[in-house]
Parts: structure tokens; sequence; C-alpha cells
């Protein structure tokens, strides 16, 4: 079990950011983590957590950044959880919906870390182009989270995945093309 109460916090905390990584690593599913409220909160913080720390560390992020980062995350959250309860598993969506926070989290982390200590030894570019392949593992790894979430095949949860982040990369666009 990955939450004790009864347990020193940083004790409760590891189990998750391992079950985090397995699940990123394609090797567990949503249905690994516990149907808890608190669960929720935590992986937001650490979302959360993740995004304040790409907007303080990378200079080319801002406010705008984040909240635009925020709005799509919540559109693509809609978008799962709404999928996981048209398919007849709404006791899922809690699991789900923490899985791709949470997984989404650490991928953060992952970009941050790539950008942080690369871009001083390869360059912007270089840096770069590695950052959004960081980034792009979000569509496997969402796509695996949904399919296991909605018992169906991997290649469905992909693409569902793709489409969810099309939609996120039209809003994107929209807010960001200028007028």
């Amino acid at each position: 079990m990955i939450v004790l109460p009864n347990q020193r916090s940083s004790a409760n905390v590891l189990p998750l950011i391992r079950t985090l990584f397995e699940i990123v690593l394609l090797r567990k599913g949503p249905e690994d983590l516990p149907r808890y409220w608190f669960l929720l909160v935590l992986i937001l913080a650490l979302w959360l957590f993740s995004a304040l720390s790409i907007l303080a560390l990378i200079e080319r992020f801002d406010e705008s950044d984040f909240f635009l980062g925020l709005f799509s995350g919540a559109v693509g959250v809609l978008c799962y959880g709404s999928l996981v309860v048209l398919s007849g598993k709404p006791e899922r969506v809690m699991q789900t919906i923490s899985a791709v926070i949470g997984c989404g989290a650490l991928i953060s982390f992952a970009f941050l870390a790539e950008y942080v200590l690369l871009l001083p030894l390869l360059g912007e570019i270089t840096t770069g182009l590695i950052a959004n392949l960081i980034l792009l593992w979000s569509v496997p790894v969402e796509g695996h989270i949904i399919a296991r979430a909605i018992d169906r095949h991997w290649y469905i949860g992909i693409l569902v995945a793709i489409a969810v982040f099309a939609l996120q990369f039209v809003i994107y666009s929209v807010v960001t093309a200028t007028p």
C-alpha cells in the first residue's frame, strides 16, 4: 500500500514516486495507485511544484506559460476523466487522473533536469530538441494509462492520447497566436 496512516510521511511518498516511475516506464498502470483523495491532492502538489520549478529555473518560461500549461492540462484531465466515465468505469477516474497528473509531474522534472544540466554543455537547439522529446514521452505514457483504465488495447490509448495532445496543441496555438 502506498499511503499508510501510521507511517512517517517520507516512507509514504517513496513508494508513490516509485509507482509513478513504473507507470512512466509503462510497467504499471493507474490501478496500482490507491483511490484516496489525499493522494490526488499530494500528486497535484507535486505537479504544481514541478511547474513552479520550471517557471523559476528556465528563463524563457513566464507566468503566461504556467497558466496556459495549467489550462491545457486541465482540459486533458477533463477529457481523460470523461472518457473513463463514458467507458463505464467511473470507479477508476481518481486513479486515472492521479496517474496522468503524477506522471506528468515526473516527466516535467525530467524535462527540467535535462534542460538545466545540458543547456551549458549542448546549447539551446540540441537541449531544446532533447527536452521536447522528453515531453513527447507523455503521449505514450498517457495512452498507456488510459488504455489500462478503460480496459482497451494499448493502441486505442495511444490514439486517445494523440487526440488529446492535438486538442491541447490547438488550444496552445489559438491562445498564443498573434492577432
